[in-house]
């Protein structure tokens, strides 16, 4: 986690300076600022991995430049304040802070704090980038990038043939009933009905099964409706 950028908020330049000061000592890119506003502006040009933030600041409180970062954002933000009354802290914490320290704090409790959330939003990171790809024996499917890929060879989907192949892929195994599916996959509010889906389960099966007439991923159920199909200890993410 060495490297990580830390923004520094306090209008107290003696704490500013011991805060950047530990922070530093542990290998982290820190920029400080003594008021709300270019906090805010900070957050998004620095673009910072956690962030130590007053409440008492000038032009803007705490409060509110953790509401304008959190309404773009979920970095982590770290409050450090005087006020140890149980009100502010429900009211950091409601308004979107992780954590809360009172001062006077010590500074080696707060770089441990510093690394428990920069680790933990390490975890939660990697954790974010298996969701967004989908692995299964020959067939990758990238979530953000919208693209399937079979034996390595990319194969272009409709918008809801990707939408109906996620949504089976999501739920490895389960089965699906034809109503349910096409319900979750078109809406409540969509005309039409459930041959819609049988066409695109049809098309999807030519796209990405190496026998479309003995479909391995997307099989039928008989009775209920499909389900996506993978063996036990098969790769997935």
């Amino acid at each position: 986690m060495s490297g990580s950028r830390i923004l520094v908020v306090d209008d107290e330049a003696d704490i500013t300076e011991l805060i950047s000061l530990y922070m530093e000592r542990e290998g982290y890119l820190v920029r400080a600022t003594d008021n709300g506003e270019d906090a805010v502006a900070l957050a998004a040009s620095f673009r910072p991995d956690l962030i130590i933030l007053d409440i008492q600041l000038k032009h803007m409180d705490g409060f509110d430049v953790c509401k304008q970062v959190r309404s773009v954002s979920d970095v982590p933000i770290l409050f450090v304040s005087c006020k140890n009354d149980d009100t502010d802290i429900i009211h950091g914490l409601t308004v979107g802070g992780d954590d809360y320290m009172t001062k006077p704090f010590s500074p080696s409790q707060l770089v441990a704090r510093v690394k428990a959330h920069l680790r933990r939003q390490t975890v939660n990171d990697r954790r974010r980038a298996a969701d967004e790809v989908l692995r299964f024996d020959r067939l990758v499917i990238d979530l953000p990038g919208r693209t399937v890929h079979v034996g390595g060879k990319e194969v272009f989907l409709s918008t809801k043939e990707f939408e109906l192949l996620v949504r089976l892929a999501k739920s490895p195994n389960r089965a699906f009933a034809l109503d349910d599916l096409y319900t979750i996959v078109w809406g409540h509010d969509s005309m039409g009905d459930t041959r819609t889906l049988m066409v695109h389960v049809s098309n999807l099966r030519k796209k990405i099964e190496p026998d479309p007439a003995n479909p391995t991923y997307i099989v039928t159920v008989r009775g209920v409706g499909y389900k996506f199909s993978i063996k036990e200890g098969s790769p997935h993410v």
